[in-house]
């Protein structure tokens, strides 16, 4: 893996989003200096940035979302919905950014969606996305690690397919939430702003190298995959949780929790641990915004993934994918024709066809 190249195409078009959570004040506030600086959309280094206010409504009431969470509206299944009178204003709003910036799955997607979020968990920066192999995603999170040395920095893998993905950042071809804590919902505080700020700035200098033609050389990056969601004890019969995060584990984000170490502390004082054999680690510890949806922590299996070394396609190399990408749309177009006919028709794609396709996971 380390030793092989990929060339990829270049990330051109990016979306850079803050307030789908209107509450969440790091990325609203970025947003709003940028809108205000620049036009909404700006060329910058070669890059072509747009900034995108998700979700007005919320952000003006300074609420997580006014009728539903808009941040799990992005599933094929709500995006391809009907929407009437009575349609909740976040999956018409759902709908709207994924026309803007999509529509999801597309050649007309965004190259790169990097949606701002900020978490009251002692998370310090995370890359949130539903891949563990897609080679632009993992190399940033390295780039941002190792220019980002005063805070951690990891990323978290929501093990998904595409359809299921449920956030605005799977409406690009790459994409993925920065989430950045500890920060309460409604408030904004300097130090945690001025590293969300940094971050998106290095995310760019990233892809300015990496169109220019830099090579990014391969090696092995930490990731977290999600593996459950674990809620808090509680009421049989009223379903109030009757139990709070233990002390000795609160704002412990990715250290490693064991069987039987203390996770909740009931209201009685009586102290609940680990039941599980495998230790994990936790993350989203105590969230705020999680009570509504039955979440006290997350547990995530960490492990090491090796990235190849990637740098962008020159000019001849985009001609000759495209030019092949267009021969194929052009045999599905005459294969489509032909079965309107009645005929059916086998077409097999050669070797070149087949690893034109494999370099784009």
């Amino acid at each position: 893996m380390e030793g092989r190249e990929v060339v990829l195409p270049t990330v051109f078009r990016v979306a850079l989003c803050g307030g789908t959570h209107g509450n969440e004040l790091s990325g609203v506030y970025l947003v709003r200096e940028r809108l205000k600086r620049k036009r909404k959309v700006e060329e910058e280094d070669h890059i072509y940035v747009v900034t995108v206010m998700s979700n007005p409504r919320a952000v003006q009431q300074c609420r997580r979302y006014t009728e539903t969470d808009l941040n799990r509206c992005f599933t094929h299944a709500t995006l391809s919905g009907p929407v009437t009178d009575k349609t909740p204003y976040e999956i018409v709003r759902s709908q709207e950014l994924n026309t803007l910036l999509g529509p999801k799955g597309s050649p007309e997607a965004m190259d790169l969606v990097c949606d701002l979020h900020n978490t009251t968990a002692n998370m310090g920066l995370c890359l949130i996305a539903y891949s563990d192999c897609d080679w632009i995603s993992l190399h940033i999170y390295r780039y941002l690690q190792r220019q980002m040395s005063d805070i951690p920095v990891r990323f978290i893998h929501f093990d998904l397919p595409l359809n299921e993905a449920y956030s605005l950042d799977s409406v690009g071809k790459h994409g993925f939430a920065i989430e950045i804590g500890p920060q309460a919902h409604g408030v904004v505080r300097s130090n945690i702003l001025s590293t969300m700020q940094e971050g998106v700035q290095h995310m760019l200098e990233w892809i300015h190298l990496f169109n220019s033609g830099t090579q990014f050389e391969g090696g092995k990056v930490d990731v977290y995959t999600m593996v459950k969601n674990v809620d808090y004890p509680r009421d049989f019969e009223t379903r109030g949780i009757t139990a709070a995060i233990h002390p000795q584990l609160q704002d412990r984000d990715f250290c490693l929790l064991r069987p039987n170490d203390p996770v909740f502390q009931t209201f009685s004082g009586e102290t609940l641990k680990y039941k599980g054999t495998e230790p994990l680690y936790p993350f989203f510890i105590n969230e705020c915004a999680y009570y509504e949806k039955g979440i006290a922590l997350s547990l995530a299996r960490q492990r090491s993934v090796g990235i190849p070394s990637i740098r962008s396609e020159r000019e001849g190399e985009q001609r000759k994918r495209k030019s092949s990408a267009e021969e194929m749309e052009e045999e599905e177009e005459i294969k489509g024709e032909m079965e309107e006919e009645g005929y059916q028709k086998l077409i097999e794609y050669g070797e070149e066809s087949d690893s034109l396709n494999g370099q784009y996971n």
